[in-house]
């Protein structure tokens, strides 16, 4: 049950532990999988907690320790591409190797929608979204309904009165317009994606934070796109 991501990470700090008696860092972590940011790696591990695969130890350097494996993986294959025996060579010699059978395929249980998370989006100082998956969030379709959507991780204190915090990973339905009010993830001028609520005024589009701290913005209707509408929200404690 197990995403392509968690499955890897798995098998990565299993293997470091076995190879130097520590866990990997997360910088090394985030280096393997060929992920942009730390956060991504954290929510990966938390998954691997939550499904009894590794835990967390107290008061240790690196404090992770593997429970245990998926049961595709076998116990004397886990080493396997580093085992280099010595070979008497015979008839069989110039037989072609066998290669290792390839990491099972993400399972995704009835009733979960994997979705892509795209990057990080600004609840404060518009910044740019990333298009490119990172990773992905399995999240009940009951909560999503129709659509494809896909999610983001906010960085900025500028929604929290709309009870969204810094650090938080926002689910969002493509869509190309939304009602006055919706909470959206803007466009502005084609360079910078920003989460706020949007008000229609006439003919200019208002982009309105969620914390007095922050001024609301008007442009012009061809100055803002909308790329998708909150419809979620996970929080990690």
């Amino acid at each position: 049950m197990l995403t392509r991501k968690q499955f890897e990470l798995l098998l990565f700090i299993d293997e470091r532990i076995r190879e130097s008696g520590i866990a990997p860092s997360f910088e090394e972590m985030k280096e393997a999988l060929g992920l942009q940011s730390k956060s991504g790696i954290h929510r990966l591990i938390t998954a691997l907690v939550e499904r009894g695969y590794i835990r967390r130890l107290q008061n240790r350097a690196r404090a992770l320790e593997v429970i245990r494996l998926p049961d595709s993986v076998r116990p004397q294959s886990r080493r396997a591409a580093r085992f280099e025996p010595s070979v008497i060579e015979g008839s069989l010699a110039g037989a072609p190797r066998v290669a290792p059978p390839p990491p099972p395929p993400s399972f995704v249980p009835p009733g979960v929608h994997e979705v892509p998370v795209l990057g990080r989006i600004a609840a404060g100082t518009p910044i740019e979204a990333l298009q490119t998956p990172m990773d992905t969030l399995s999240v009940p379709e009951s909560m999503l309904g129709a659509g494809e959507f896909y999610a983001l991780e906010v960085v900025g204190d500028s929604m929290i009165e709309a009870g969204i915090l810094d650090g938080d990973t926002v689910i969002i339905r493509r869509c190309d317009t939304a009602d006055s009010g919706d909470i959206v993830v803007a466009l502005v001028e084609d360079r910078e994606a920003t989460l706020k609520r949007l008000r229609k005024r006439g003919n200019s589009i208002a982009l309105e934070a969620a914390n007095p701290a922050y001024e609301t913005r008007i442009f012009g209707p061809d100055r803002v796109r909308v790329q998708g509408r909150l419809v979620g929200l996970f929080r990690n404690y």
